[in-house]
C-alpha cells in the first residue's frame, strides 16, 4: 500500500514540475511574441495590398500583420488590444474602408489625442485623381491630427505598391531595433555538422534569415569563425542543407550556445536562393502563427468582457452600481 501511495505521489510532483515547466515555457513564448516592433496594416484593400506582401516584408526585416473587420471583435476594440498586447506598434489605417460606426477622420484623431506620442499612426488610401484632394488629405491628417508615420497614396497597380511600403517601412524604422526577425525552434529542430572527430549533433534553439543558435550534445571541436560546409538543418520540419560560421559562442545554464551565420555557395554572408526561400517561408509561419493565435486569444477575452457587459445577468457588479 505504502509503494502505491508513494508511486502516485511520484507520479504527481512529476506531473507539477511538469505542468510548472509548460508554464514557464508559455510565459517565455509569449514575452518572445510580444517583443520586437510590430506593424498593422488596418482593413487594407487586399487588392493593392496583398497580404502575400507580408512575408516579403518579414524578410526584409518588418514584421506586419493585416488586421480585418469581423465579427469576433469590433474593430475599434481590436486595435485598443493590440496597442495594450503590443506596445511597440505601427499602425497604417485604409481611410477608404468602410467600417459601420468608424469615421476614420475623428476616430484617428481621437486615437492620436488619446495616446500622445505612444501612438505611431499612418494613413493609407486609394489614389486620388484630384491632387488637391491628396493635398487636403495630407493637411489635416499630417498638421491638424499630427500622425508621425505618413499619409501615403497607393497605386492601382500593386506592383509599385510593394516598393512603396517597404520605403514608408524603413522611414519608420519599423524594423525596430532588429536587423532580423528571429523565430523560436521547437523541440524537434536539429542540427548536424561534419567535424575532424565525427559527426556532431545539436538543437537549434532559434533562426532568422542571417543565423541560427544551438546547443550540441557533445561540444565539438570547431574554431571561432571557422566556417564549416554541408551543416544540415530541420527548421521544424523544413530540412535544408548550407555553410555556415562559428560567429559565437556563450555559456548559458552550465552548457555552451554556439551562434553561428550562413555562409552561401559563393562564399558571401547568407542563404543560397532556394534554401533562402524555404526558411523565408517557414520563419514566417513560424512567428506570424503565434503571434495571430495569441491576438485571437486576446480578442476572444475582449468580446467576452464585451458581452458580459451587454448581460445584466452574467455582468459582475460593484458597490457604486447600486448607489
Amino acid at each position: 500500500m505504502r509503494f502505491v501511495q508513494a508511486f502516485y505521489e511520484s507520479l504527481l510532483i512529476r506531473v507539477f514540475f511538469f505542468a510548472l515547466e509548460d508554464f514557464i515555457l508559455d510565459q517565455e513564448t509569449t514575452q518572445h511574441i510580444i517583443e520586437g516592433r510590430k506593424t498593422f496594416f488596418v482593413v487594407p484593400d487586399v487588392s493593392l495590398l496583398p497580404e502575400n506582401y507580408l512575408e516579403d516584408f518579414m524578410t526584409h526585416g518588418y514584421e506586419a500583420y493585416i488586421i480585418g473587420d469581423d465579427r469576433q471583435c469590433p474593430l475599434v476594440n481590436k486595435v485598443e488590444v493590440i496597442m495594450n498586447t503590443f506596445p511597440d506598434s505601427i499602425f497604417f489605417f485604409y481611410i477608404d474602408a468602410h467600417v459601420d460606426g468608424v469615421d476614420w477622420s475623428v476616430y484617428i484623431r481621437n486615437l492620436q489625442e488619446q495616446h500622445q506620442e505612444n501612438a505611431l499612426i499612418g494613413v493609407l488610401y486609394a489614389k486620388r485623381a484630384e491632387e488637391a484632394q491628396k493635398k487636403a488629405l495630407e493637411k489635416y491628417f499630417l498638421f491638424d491630427v499630427g500622425i508621425q508615420c505618413g499619409c501615403i497614396s497607393l497605386e492601382y497597380q500593386k506592383s509599385k505598391n510593394f516598393d512603396l511600403i517597404e520605403k514608408v517601412l524603413f522611414a519608420n524604422q519599423a524594423s525596430g531595433r532588429r536587423q532580423n526577425v528571429r523565430a523560436i525552434c521547437d523541440g524537434n529542430s536539429k542540427v548536424s555538422i561534419q567535424t575532424a572527430a565525427g559527426i556532431a549533433d545539436g538543437k537549434i534553439l532559434d533562426v532568422s534569415m542571417s543565423h541560427f543558435s544551438c546547443m550540441f550534445n557533445l561540444p565539438p571541436r570547431i574554431k571561432m569563425y571557422e566556417k564549416v560546409s554541408r551543416v544540415m538543418l530541420n527548421v521544424n520540419g523544413t530540412h535544408f542543407m548550407t555553410d555556415a560560421i562559428l560567429f559565437m559562442t556563450r555559456p548559458v545554464d552550465g552548457r555552451d550556445l554556439y551562434i553561428f551565420v550562413f555562409a552561401n555557395s559563393a562564399g558571401g554572408q547568407g542563404l543560397d536562393p532556394d534554401a533562402k526561400e524555404r526558411l523565408s517561408k517557414k520563419i514566417y509561419t513560424m512567428i506570424s502563427e503565434k503571434a495571430k493565435k495569441l491576438m485571437q486569444e486576446k480578442f476572444t477575452e475582449e468580446r467576452n468582457k464585451l458581452a458580459n457587459k451587454s448581460n445584466p445577468f452574467t455582468r459582475t457588479y460593484s458597490a457604486s452600481d447600486f448607489n
